[in-house]
């Protein structure tokens, strides 16, 4: 009983306690006093509990002031912005390189930049050099650019943190420079780390003077994202990787050596990468014995990996329609022939068959 009632009487004491007002430290002053900035509004100069260790205020920290004498009474941890906490990829992609078709000379140069630098820095100290702090993916649409990043974020085990630049075109004025600074600080703390940046031409074109103020605060995130690639803290173990569809409205200042070091060019596959494109995405597939993937590929030419997925899974249905428990080479003709028809691309012979 003596138990309870000593609980209850805690319960209590937290009931009737008043609440904590939250500040960051702004300056500590040499008299032990501590210039704060209130969540309420004023700037305040404010003593120091006993209970806390001074060591431990720097500018910038966030600490909980009692509301009475304004006395700081605790420092509070570190704090991460939910908005920035959702980017990090908790559950890796289950894409590996091996998933990838078609594309090998952009995966040896992916390992040279994200995947060695990472695993191995010891080799770029022992022959004197800097690893490239960044990659920039550019292609057509569809040629497997976002695809490759699932496939780094599978292989190297570190952070991965995935944006889209559109996320930080924000409405109020500074916000978006303040995304991209956190989800730096983000990265640098819980490095070895990866950010992905998707579609950056967003907010990565060119600058022009323009009188509008949206205009205005996509430059002031574009300039606070040159300074967090190449500025004065340095990026260590994080490495960026970015894709885009128009590298030609991208601004040169993203460009030069030291940001976006590596250019990789994500091009349509060739026939052999179309070959190896469908090998890929029927490989879990029950396929008839006259399925040759070879002739597939040659009758496929033009078309980029988001297609070829498409048309397998256009054939998968063309069985299930049949009742049949195989896809045979009539259901992947079928698939062909109605894709090139909805996107217009005329009409070509394929084994006997006329295809629109």
């Amino acid at each position: 009983m003596r138990r309870e009632l000593n609980y209850y009487k805690s319960e209590i004491d937290k009931l009737m306690s008043s609440p904590l007002v939250e500040a960051v430290v702004v300056e500590v002053l040499e008299d032990g006093r501590a210039v704060v900035k209130s969540s309420t509004g004023p700037t305040l100069v404010v003593q120091v509990s006993g209970f806390v260790d001074v060591s431990k205020l720097k500018p910038g920290v966030h600490v909980a002031l009692n509301q009475r004498g304004s006395a700081i009474v605790e420092v509070l941890p570190i704090s991460e912005d939910y908005y920035v906490k959702a980017m990090e990829v908790d559950e890796r992609p289950r894409v590996r390189f091996s998933d990838v078709g078609g594309l090998h000379e952009q995966i040896r140069e992916l390992r040279e930049v994200v995947e060695i630098p990472l695993k191995n820095p010891e080799l770029f100290s022992r022959i004197g050099i800097e690893p490239p702090k960044g990659v920039l993916l550019y292609g057509p649409p569809g040629c497997g650019k976002t695809l490759l990043a699932k496939a780094v974020a599978g292989e190297v085990n570190a952070t991965f943190i995935r944006l889209a630049a559109s996320e930080l075109a924000q409405k109020f004025v500074g916000e978006g420079a303040r995304i991209v600074r956190e989800v730096f600080r983000l990265a640098r703390r819980k490095a070895p780390a990866i950010v992905f940046i998707d579609e950056l031409d967003a907010i990565g074109a060119k600058r022009v003077d323009v009188g509008t103020s949206g205009e205005r605060e996509i430059h002031r995130t574009l300039s606070q994202l040159l300074v967090e690639i190449d500025g004065f803290d340095p990026l260590d173990k994080v490495k960026i990787m970015a894709a885009t569809n128009r590298i030609d409205i991208i601004d040169p200042a993203l460009l030069r050596p030291g940001r976006f070091d590596r250019l990789i060019s994500v091009p349509p596959p060739d026939e052999r990468g179309r070959y190896e494109i469908f090998k890929v995405h029927t490989s879990r597939m029950a396929l008839a014995d006259d399925v040759d993937l070879l002739k597939l590929a040659k009758m496929s030419e033009g078309l980029c990996g988001a297609d070829i997925k498409a048309i397998c899974t256009e054939a998968g249905y063309n069985a299930i329609r049949r009742g049949s428990e195989k896809v045979g080479m009539e259901d992947f003709l079928l698939a062909l022939e109605r894709y090139m028809s909805a996107r217009g691309q005329g009409k070509r012979e394929l084994f006997g068959y006329m295809v629109w």
